[in-house]
């Protein structure tokens, strides 16, 4: 994957406070999700997270707050469906941030193509309990689909995803595997994060990337 791509383990954090205790282990990609919030919750959020990925070497990419990402000098972000509809796209690209966007059909791959993005999410894989979903568990086959309909453009996929299925993921097409879940309700998340961090580095010699 070049520079630019997020790295096969992506975790995704409500806050800061995550950020510092899991990128400092070697997480090289972080989505910062942040949820009901004001603006400048937000804002003061990016800013705190944008130090603490820098200082790390990590990339940080913002979940929808792209009026606040620009702002905030962050330099990717990663939008729904919902958000994709009512965010200014060429105000995104014209500020030079590279843009992630969520798919769960066929029709919003369409829709999320169209935007050119840098990558494509698909989810979810498996069935979930972060929250109530409206689709199915798409499973292995549709990576797979999902990889042939989009060429070079790296694949993230989310959803119920453990290290013991992770490897079958990007198997079946991913380069990149999305997870909230799986640490952050683990009794202890660092020791968890680190079992991550172990399987991609594993995952990189393979592709014969970069330890």
């Amino acid at each position: 994957m070049s520079d630019a791509a997020p790295d096969v383990f992506y975790p995704i954090v409500p806050d800061s406070h995550w950020l510092a205790r899991i990128v400092p282990l070697g997480v090289r990609t972080v989505q910062l999700r942040v949820k009901e919030a004001g603006a400048d919750e937000v804002r003061r959020q990016i800013a705190e997270s944008l130090t603490i990925a820098r200082q790390s070497g990590c990339q940080l990419i913002v979940n929808d707050y792209w009026r606040e990402a620009i702002a905030m000098g962050a330099d990717y972000i990663h939008l729904g469906q919902e958000d994709l509809a009512a965010a200014d796209v060429g105000a995104i690209k014209a500020a030079g941030l590279r843009l992630g966007l969520s798919t769960h059909s066929e029709d919003e791959l369409t829709r999320a193509l169209a935007a050119a993005p840098d990558y494509v999410a698909l989810g979810p894989i498996y069935e979930t309990k972060l929250k109530a979903m409206a689709w199915a568990p798409q499973g292995l086959a549709r990576v797979g689909q999902w990889k042939a309909m989009i060429g070079r453009m790296p694949l993230i996929a989310i959803g119920g995803i453990t290290p013991e299925r992770a490897s079958s993921v990007v198997a079946a097409g991913a380069q990149s595997v999305a997870v909230i879940t799986d640490f952050m309700s683990a009794p202890d998340p660092e020791v968890r994060v680190r079992a991550w961090l172990d399987w991609a580095a594993c995952v990189r010699a393979s592709v014969g990337t970069l330890p």
